[in-house]
Protein backbone atom coordinates (compact mmCIF):
# COMPACT_ATOMS: atom_id res chain seq x y z
CA UNK A 1 0.00 0.00 0.00
CA UNK A 2 1.61 3.81 -0.78
CA UNK A 3 1.95 6.01 1.68
CA UNK A 4 -0.48 8.15 2.35
CA UNK A 5 0.22 11.89 3.19
CA UNK A 6 -2.31 14.82 3.94
CA UNK A 7 -1.90 17.25 1.35
CA UNK A 8 -3.15 20.13 4.68
CA UNK A 9 -0.12 19.36 6.49
CA UNK A 10 2.75 21.27 6.62
CA UNK A 11 6.19 20.33 5.52
CA UNK A 12 7.64 19.88 8.94
CA UNK A 13 4.36 17.67 9.57
CA UNK A 14 4.90 15.73 6.57
CA UNK A 15 8.59 14.73 6.73
CA UNK A 16 7.84 13.88 10.61
CA UNK A 17 5.39 11.25 9.64
CA UNK A 18 7.21 9.82 6.99
CA UNK A 19 9.96 9.66 9.82
CA UNK A 20 7.78 8.17 12.27
CA UNK A 21 6.24 5.62 9.45
CA UNK A 22 9.28 4.62 7.88
CA UNK A 23 11.06 3.69 11.51
CA UNK A 24 13.14 0.85 12.29
CA UNK A 25 11.11 -0.43 14.43
CA UNK A 26 8.03 -0.03 12.00
CA UNK A 27 10.41 -1.82 9.50
CA UNK A 28 11.56 -4.46 12.14
CA UNK A 29 8.04 -5.58 12.52
CA UNK A 30 7.24 -5.91 8.60
CA UNK A 31 10.04 -7.99 8.68
CA UNK A 32 9.11 -10.43 11.44
CA UNK A 33 5.47 -10.64 10.11
CA UNK A 34 6.18 -10.81 6.53
CA UNK A 35 9.98 -12.20 6.03
CA UNK A 36 8.71 -15.92 7.03
CA UNK A 37 5.87 -16.26 5.04
CA UNK A 38 7.87 -14.94 2.13
CA UNK A 39 10.61 -17.20 2.78
CA UNK A 40 7.96 -20.19 2.56
CA UNK A 41 6.80 -19.19 -0.77
CA UNK A 42 9.86 -19.33 -1.57
CA UNK A 43 10.30 -22.71 -1.03
CA UNK A 44 7.26 -24.10 -2.41
CA UNK A 45 8.81 -22.11 -5.49
CA UNK A 46 11.68 -23.75 -5.28
CA UNK A 47 10.22 -27.53 -4.83
CA UNK A 48 7.95 -26.26 -8.00
CA UNK A 49 11.27 -26.27 -9.76
CA UNK A 50 12.57 -29.42 -8.71
CA UNK A 51 9.80 -31.51 -9.72
CA UNK A 52 9.48 -29.74 -13.30
CA UNK A 53 12.98 -30.87 -13.53
CA UNK A 54 12.28 -34.56 -12.83
CA UNK A 55 9.64 -34.44 -15.18
CA UNK A 56 11.65 -32.52 -18.10
CA UNK A 57 14.37 -35.64 -17.19
CA UNK A 58 11.60 -38.15 -17.41
CA UNK A 59 10.59 -36.46 -20.83
CA UNK A 60 14.29 -36.62 -22.57
CA UNK A 61 14.77 -40.55 -20.95
CA UNK A 62 11.24 -41.48 -22.10
CA UNK A 63 11.63 -39.57 -25.38
CA UNK A 64 14.36 -41.81 -25.99
CA UNK A 65 13.19 -45.17 -25.86
CA UNK A 66 9.29 -44.55 -26.98
CA UNK A 67 10.64 -41.83 -29.77
CA UNK A 68 8.23 -39.82 -28.84
CA UNK A 69 7.41 -36.85 -25.91
CA UNK A 70 5.19 -38.38 -23.69
CA UNK A 71 4.83 -34.84 -21.68
CA UNK A 72 2.56 -32.58 -24.04
CA UNK A 73 3.48 -29.85 -21.19
CA UNK A 74 4.01 -28.93 -17.79
CA UNK A 75 1.79 -25.86 -15.61
CA UNK A 76 2.77 -25.24 -12.23
CA UNK A 77 1.21 -22.95 -9.70
CA UNK A 78 1.35 -21.28 -6.16
CA UNK A 79 -2.16 -20.54 -4.59
CA UNK A 80 -2.83 -17.10 -3.65
CA UNK A 81 -2.78 -16.17 0.22
CA UNK A 82 -6.53 -15.15 -0.16
CA UNK A 83 -6.67 -18.72 -0.91
CA UNK A 84 -4.86 -20.42 1.79
CA UNK A 85 -6.30 -17.91 4.38
CA UNK A 86 -10.02 -19.46 3.27
CA UNK A 87 -8.68 -23.18 3.26
CA UNK A 88 -7.49 -22.87 6.49
CA UNK A 89 -10.43 -20.78 8.12
CA UNK A 90 -12.63 -24.18 6.26
CA UNK A 91 -10.56 -26.24 8.04
CA UNK A 92 -10.94 -24.85 11.09
CA UNK A 93 -7.51 -24.50 11.19
CA UNK A 94 -4.70 -21.88 13.95
CA UNK A 95 -3.54 -19.15 11.27
CA UNK A 96 0.40 -19.48 11.72
CA UNK A 97 2.60 -20.93 9.00
CA UNK A 98 3.90 -23.68 10.88
CA UNK A 99 0.26 -25.34 10.35
CA UNK A 100 -0.04 -23.97 7.47
CA UNK A 101 3.22 -26.50 6.42
CA UNK A 102 1.78 -29.31 8.02
CA UNK A 103 -1.39 -29.49 7.01
CA UNK A 104 -2.19 -27.70 3.76
CA UNK A 105 -0.47 -30.12 1.09
CA UNK A 106 -1.32 -28.36 -2.33
CA UNK A 107 0.38 -24.88 -1.73
CA UNK A 108 2.36 -25.87 -4.79
CA UNK A 109 1.07 -27.64 -7.30
CA UNK A 110 2.40 -29.07 -10.44
CA UNK A 111 -0.09 -30.15 -13.66
CA UNK A 112 1.38 -32.50 -16.49
CA UNK A 113 0.08 -33.24 -19.24
CA UNK A 114 0.65 -35.96 -21.27
CA UNK A 115 -0.40 -37.50 -24.79
CA UNK A 116 -2.01 -40.67 -23.61
CA UNK A 117 -3.51 -42.28 -19.78
CA UNK A 118 -1.06 -45.09 -20.10
CA UNK A 119 1.82 -41.84 -20.09
CA UNK A 120 0.39 -41.01 -17.14
CA UNK A 121 0.50 -44.20 -15.19
CA UNK A 122 4.05 -44.91 -16.65
CA UNK A 123 5.71 -41.39 -15.53
CA UNK A 124 3.70 -41.52 -11.88
CA UNK A 125 5.38 -44.78 -11.37
CA UNK A 126 8.59 -43.70 -12.57
CA UNK A 127 8.26 -40.18 -10.58
CA UNK A 128 7.95 -42.51 -7.48
CA UNK A 129 10.62 -45.10 -7.64
CA UNK A 130 12.83 -42.11 -7.38
CA UNK A 131 15.41 -42.23 -4.13
CA UNK A 132 14.23 -38.63 -2.89
CA UNK A 133 10.28 -38.55 -3.81
CA UNK A 134 8.57 -39.48 -0.95
CA UNK A 135 4.43 -40.36 -1.50
CA UNK A 136 1.70 -38.99 1.50
CA UNK A 137 -1.29 -39.70 -0.56
CA UNK A 138 -2.18 -41.02 -4.04
CA UNK A 139 -5.84 -40.22 -5.32
CA UNK A 140 -6.89 -42.27 -8.54
CA UNK A 141 -9.52 -40.18 -9.97
CA UNK A 142 -9.23 -41.76 -13.89
CA UNK A 143 -9.78 -45.15 -12.53
CA UNK A 144 -13.06 -43.73 -10.12
CA UNK A 145 -13.84 -40.69 -11.58
CA UNK A 146 -15.76 -37.83 -9.67
CA UNK A 147 -19.26 -37.86 -9.35
CA UNK A 148 -18.86 -34.47 -11.60
CA UNK A 149 -16.97 -36.38 -14.35
CA UNK A 150 -13.58 -35.34 -13.29
CA UNK A 151 -11.00 -37.60 -13.84
CA UNK A 152 -7.07 -37.33 -13.26
CA UNK A 153 -4.50 -38.61 -11.53
CA UNK A 154 -3.14 -36.81 -7.92
CA UNK A 155 -0.39 -37.45 -5.64
CA UNK A 156 0.67 -35.59 -2.76
CA UNK A 157 4.39 -35.88 -2.22
CA UNK A 158 7.36 -34.41 -0.29
CA UNK A 159 10.13 -33.69 -2.56
CA UNK A 160 13.83 -32.02 -0.83
CA UNK A 161 15.13 -28.62 -2.17
CA UNK A 162 18.92 -27.92 -1.47
CA UNK A 163 19.54 -24.52 0.22
CA UNK A 164 22.42 -22.63 1.17
CA UNK A 165 22.44 -24.39 4.69
CA UNK A 166 20.63 -26.83 4.45
CA UNK A 167 18.21 -29.78 2.48
CA UNK A 168 13.98 -28.99 3.05
CA UNK A 169 11.43 -31.53 2.30
CA UNK A 170 8.61 -29.59 0.92
CA UNK A 171 5.08 -31.02 0.12
CA UNK A 172 3.44 -30.59 -3.28
CA UNK A 173 0.50 -31.79 -5.24
CA UNK A 174 1.66 -33.33 -8.84
CA UNK A 175 -1.33 -33.40 -10.93
CA UNK A 176 -1.77 -36.01 -14.35
CA UNK A 177 -3.89 -35.53 -16.95
CA UNK A 178 -4.18 -36.38 -20.55
CA UNK A 179 -4.92 -33.28 -23.09
CA UNK A 180 -9.08 -34.48 -22.98
CA UNK A 181 -8.91 -34.61 -19.42
CA UNK A 182 -7.58 -30.90 -18.75
CA UNK A 183 -9.27 -29.41 -21.27
CA UNK A 184 -12.66 -30.87 -19.61
CA UNK A 185 -11.60 -29.82 -16.08
CA UNK A 186 -10.26 -26.06 -16.97
CA UNK A 187 -13.94 -25.62 -19.14
CA UNK A 188 -15.71 -27.35 -16.15
CA UNK A 189 -14.05 -24.61 -13.43
CA UNK A 190 -14.61 -22.09 -15.40
CA UNK A 191 -18.15 -22.30 -15.77
CA UNK A 192 -18.39 -23.45 -12.35
CA UNK A 193 -17.61 -20.00 -11.13
CA UNK A 194 -19.79 -18.23 -13.46
CA UNK A 195 -22.14 -15.78 -11.40
CA UNK A 196 -26.27 -15.06 -12.39
CA UNK A 197 -27.10 -18.48 -13.55
CA UNK A 198 -30.07 -20.21 -12.12
CA UNK A 199 -30.19 -23.67 -10.48
CA UNK A 200 -32.10 -25.25 -13.32
CA UNK A 201 -29.42 -23.68 -15.46
CA UNK A 202 -26.61 -25.00 -12.93
CA UNK A 203 -28.23 -28.37 -13.03
CA UNK A 204 -28.57 -28.48 -16.96
CA UNK A 205 -24.71 -27.81 -17.51
CA UNK A 206 -23.88 -30.25 -14.37
CA UNK A 207 -25.42 -33.64 -16.52
CA UNK A 208 -24.21 -32.09 -19.81
CA UNK A 209 -20.74 -31.58 -18.80
CA UNK A 210 -21.15 -35.15 -17.18
CA UNK A 211 -21.91 -36.67 -20.98
CA UNK A 212 -18.79 -34.49 -21.72
CA UNK A 213 -16.87 -35.95 -19.28
CA UNK A 214 -17.73 -39.36 -20.98
CA UNK A 215 -17.30 -38.85 -24.21
CA UNK A 216 -13.21 -37.34 -23.57
CA UNK A 217 -13.51 -40.84 -21.19
CA UNK A 218 -14.20 -42.30 -24.35
CA UNK A 219 -11.95 -40.27 -26.78
CA UNK A 220 -8.59 -41.21 -24.21
CA UNK A 221 -9.68 -45.10 -25.04
CA UNK A 222 -9.95 -44.40 -28.83
CA UNK A 223 -6.68 -42.35 -29.18
CA UNK A 224 -4.97 -45.27 -27.03
CA UNK A 225 -6.18 -47.99 -28.81
CA UNK A 226 -5.22 -46.17 -32.27
CA UNK A 227 -2.12 -45.67 -31.20
CA UNK A 228 -1.54 -49.15 -29.54
CA UNK A 229 -2.30 -50.70 -33.33
CA UNK A 230 0.31 -48.22 -34.96
CA UNK A 231 3.10 -49.35 -32.26
CA UNK A 232 2.18 -53.01 -33.26
CA UNK A 233 2.32 -52.33 -36.84
CA UNK A 234 5.51 -50.41 -36.69
CA UNK A 235 7.15 -53.73 -34.65
CA UNK A 236 6.02 -55.76 -37.61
Amino acid sequence: MALQINPQMSFEQQQKLKEELLSDELIDLAKEKYLPLETLMAYYRCVIMEIETKFFVLNEELSLEYDRNPIETIKSRLKSWDSLVKKMRNKNLTMNLKTLEENIFDVAGVRVICSFQEDIYRLADSFLRQDDVRLIEKKDYIKNPKTNGYRSLHLIVEVPIFLQNETRYMKAEVQFRTIAMDFWASLEHKLRYKKNISDADAEMLGEELLICSQMSAELDERMQMVKNKISVAEKS
